[in-house]
């Protein structure tokens, strides 16, 4: 069997901040591919200003690099399990992973996720032992706990004997010795390691094309790009080609253009080979799984398991009193383009239209990645609302079923019994509980992913900030009775459109906590507040106070109101009710009920209590 011994894929797995992105960037300008003089920004991979200012990687990504003889291709993958759809395509582009785990953190849920799908495509596995530096590390615990979590997710004998390399991606050294001040100027071992133990592709360009799509780009110039590895033969531009669709049907194209990875650029080139992961034009409806192969022997790749969305919400025209005052793109002509266009990128979302013409169903992974849809469209100019987001429920076996989670909960002792007690009334299901011995906690749940919606406000008032939170899907499970967390507060709803006064604030401070400041304008029907009671109450913070030309006793008091609790879009996505929206624009992010109007609302609740 003839090999290409001049190539590696390898692809970076890791949880979240575990550092995968930054040793991307170490292993990129230790290999020479930028010039003297070029500046290259930190985490340069991450080309999304999202991804910049939230230190997350949400699309996958893929460079190539060259060592000595060897070129080798990197695909960075988002470690977010709402992302899970990337990683477990990416792993059929690679032969083999570096596993990079925090060197004080350990294994934690999403190493966990992403281990198990690189482990089930029989790939070669390298550890990276990241953070070396710190002076918390654990070098020698953090081995025995991969090599566990390796027995555990059922991995074969020839994967147990995985390499070790120990760096500190963000010093660029690395070495084979667990000790921090032996470590190499460079990450030249990790280069060694990666020819060495990572398996060389088979070479067999003579046979007929095979090449299979796993991620999707797309360009205004040349619409939508295929990215995928040539498993099989050579393709050529000019080539005339067959692409074998998910539906069974065949359409023939012409390949316009092919393009290479070298260093963080795409370049033209004129051919690929077996083994090349290339990026390929000329095809307007391509999609992710499907395969391109000559017209003359067409020989289909298994199609590509997409992980099915969890959650979903509905996206609707703004149509509140303020609604056009801040967007740019309003009409649900516009909103719609918009959704239908990150179709043609992100294949774990659906859109489907509603009875209304003004609203459209959006399905995805998880609250992160709709709330990330969400805040791109918001920044791009759009005004929008949005529904509480709800779990799809689907029959499994005939039985009704809904997504579980695995939740791994770090904190202090003295928080325990809280977090037990509100996970357990969110139907939270206890797996194992560690001592770390230093006052530290590690606790294990399965959650269903209803009771987890809205959790993490409450989960941080509980541990007082010092909890950490993680969570990946599991799988479905029979489907719970009766009520799955939520909200348990009502709010304060505003009667009176104006400007929120001082006064105002003032004279409903003490029924609960305000969400806006002083000036902040406001409309009948907006959410202003969160009651301290479980009802809704209207009340008017637009009040002004009478002047009248009597002093009073306490006139000189200075009078100081409570800082107001302005929410991010996550946290209001997660406080919704069933009867509220979320408006969202360019420049505000504001909480409404459905019905504005009070004496409306009213009635349509009694008739809600009759129908009940």
């Amino acid at each position: 069997m003839k090999l290409r011994n001049d190539l590696r894929n390898i692809a970076i797995i890791a949880h979240v901040d575990h550092g995968k992105t930054t040793l991307v960037d170490e292993l990129l300008k230790q290999s020479g591919i930028f010039r003297e003089n070029e500046t290259v920004s930190e985490r340069a991979m991450d080309s999304n200003d999202l991804e910049r200012e939230r230190g997350i990687t949400i699309l996958a990504k893929n460079t190539a690099i060259q060592y000595k003889d060897s070129r080798i291709n990197i695909l960075d993958t988002p470690g977010h399990a709402d992302f899970g759809g990337e990683v477990e395509r990416i792993m059929k582009m690679v032969d083999g992973v570096l596993l990079v785990v925090d060197a004080y953190e350990g294994c934690m849920p999403q190493t966990r996720f992403v281990l198990k799908k690189a482990l089930e495509q029989n790939l070669t596995p390298i550890v990276v032992v990241n953070k070396i530096d710190k002076p918390s590390a654990r070098p020698e615990e953090v081995i025995d706990e991969v090599l566990e979590l390796f027995i555990e997710l059922d991995a074969n004998d020839e994967q147990l004997e995985f390499p070790v390399v120990y760096a500190s991606a963000i010093n660029g050294t690395a070495s084979i010795d667990p000790d921090p001040e032996k470590q190499d100027e460079n990450m030249q071992c990790l280069y060694d390691s990666i020819i060495e133990h990572i398996p060389a592709p088979v070479d067999n360009s003579e046979d007929p094309l095979q090449f299979q799509v796993a991620l999707l780009d797309y360009n205004d110039y040349v619409g939508r790009i295929g990215i995928g590895r040539v498993f099989r033969g050579t393709m050529k531009v000019g080539q005339q080609v067959a692409l074998m669709k998910l539906d069974g049907t065949v359409k023939q194209f012409r390949v316009t253009k092919i393009f290479g990875f070298f260093g963080l650029k795409r370049e033209e080139i004129q051919e690929a080979k077996a083994g090349d992961l290339i990026a390929v034009s000329g095809m307007e409806d391509i999609n992710v799984g499907e395969t391109v192969c000559p017209v003359e022997h067409q020989d289909q790749l298994p199609v590509l398991r997409i992980d099915e969305p969890t959650l979903q919400m509905t996206f609707l025209v703004n149509n509140s009193p303020f609604a056009g005052r801040e967007g740019k793109f309003v009409t649900s002509r516009k909103i719609e383009e918009r959704l239908l266009a990150q179709l043609q990128t992100d294949v774990s979302l659906r859109v489907e239209p509603t009875d209304s013409p003004d609203a459209w169903t959006v399905s995805g992974r998880g609250e992160l990645h709709l709330s990330i849809l969400i805040e791109n469209m918001r920044r791009e100019g759009y005004e929008l609302q949005v529904s509480k987001p709800q779990v799809i429920i689907k029959e499994v076996d005939g039985v009704k079923s809904e997504p579980v989670e695995r939740v791994q909960i770090d904190i202090p002792e003295e928080y325990m019994g809280g977090v037990i007690e509100s996970l357990g009334q969110r139907k939270g299901e206890m797996l194992d509980m560690v001592n770390n011995g230093n006052g530290q906690v590690r606790l294990m749940f399965m959650v269903p992913a209803r009771g987890l919606i809205g959790y993490s406000t409450e989960f941080m008032t509980l541990t007082r900030g010092y909890g950490i939170i993680n969570h990946t899907f599991e799988g479905y499970q029979p489907l719970q009775k009766g009520r799955v967390g939520g909200r348990r507060q009502g709010v304060l709803v505003s009667m009176e459109t104006g400007k929120a006064s001082q006064y105002g604030i003032m004279q409903v401070e003490d029924r609960g906590i305000i969400f806006v400041e002083s000036g902040t304008e406001i409309y009948g029907g907006m959410i202003v507040g969160e009651h301290t009671r479980e009802n809704d109450i209207t009340v008017n913070i637009t009040k002004l106070k009478q002047a009248t030309n009597v002093r009073s006793a306490n006139k000189d008091q200075t009078v100081t109101i409570k800082k107001a609790r302005i929410m991010t879009l996550e946290e209001s996505l997660e406080y919704l009710n069933d009867d509220e929206y979320c408006e969202v624009t360019p420049e505000s992010i504001r909480l409404r009920k459905k019905i504005l109007d009070k004496n409306e609302r009213e009635r349509a609740e009694k008739k809600n209590k009759v129908t009940q």
